[in-house]
C-alpha cells in the first residue's frame, strides 16, 4: 500500500489533500517538487529553465528513485503534475507503491489555478479565464491517458468548489484504503 502517490493536473489539491492525508494516516507527507529542489538545490523552474525539460524530467525521475530507497516508506507523496507523463512514470509509481488520481473537471482545474495563484506557475503566465480553461483542456487531452493509469481514481465530482474539497477527497482517498488493506 505504501508509499502512496497522487497524481494529477496542477491544481488538483496534491499537495494539500497529500497533507491532509498524511496527517490522517499519521505519516510523512513529501512534495516532491520541494524534495526536487533540495536534491538538486533548483527549484523546477530554474532547472528546466538552466538545463531544459528533457534534463528535468530525467533528474525529477532520479529524485523519485532515490527516494523510494529511503528506509521510511510509509509515505505520502505529492508528484508535479506532469510527472507521471513522462516515459514509464506510471509503471515505476506503480512498481513502487499504490497511486491514486486526482480527477477533477477542467473548468473546475482552471478555476483552482485561478483562484490559487498563477504567478508560481511558469507554463500559465499570462492566462486567464478562456484561455486558461483552453490551455487545460489542451494539455488534459494528452494527459488524461497516463494520469487514467493509476491504481485508483479519485473523482472530483462536486458541483461547486467549496473549501473543504480536499478534505472529502483525502477522506475518500482513505476508504478505498481500508478496502485494500
Amino acid at each position: 500500500m505504501f508509499p502512496i502517490y497522487l497524481i494529477g493536473y496542477m491544481g488538483a489539491g496534491k499537495t494539500t489533500v497529500g497533507r491532509l492525508l498524511a496527517q490522517k494516516l499519521n505519516c510523512p507527507f513529501v512534495d516532491l517538487d520541494d524534495a526536487f529542489a533540495e536534491i538538486t538545490g533548483l527549484t523546477t523552474g530554474e532547472y528546466i529553465r538552466k538545463y531544459g525539460e528533457h534534463a528535468f524530467r530525467r533528474a525529477e525521475k532520479d529524485c523519485v528513485e532515490k527516494l523510494s530507497e529511503l528506509p521510511i516508506q510509509k509515505v505520502v507523496y505529492a508528484t508535479g503534475g506532469g510527472y507521471p507523463c513522462w516515459e514509464d512514470n506510471m509503471e515505476c509509481l506503480k512498481e513502487l507503491g499504490t497511486s491514486f488520481y486526482l480527477r477533477w473537471k477542467n473548468e473546475h482545474l482552471a478555476r483552482r489555478i485561478e483562484l490559487s495563484g498563477i504567478e508560481h506557475r511558469p507554463l500559465l503566465q499570462g492566462r486567464s479565464g478562456s484561455d486558461l480553461l483552453a490551455f487545460v483542456e489542451w494539455q488534459m487531452s494528452g494527459r488524461a491517458s497516463f494520469y487514467e493509469q493509476a491504481d485508483y481514481i479519485v473523482d472530483a465530482d462536486f458541483d461547486t468548489l467549496q473549501e473543504d474539497n480536499d478534505n472529502v477527497l483525502a477522506m475518500r482517498i482513505i476508504e478505498i484504503l481500508k478496502h485494500i488493506n
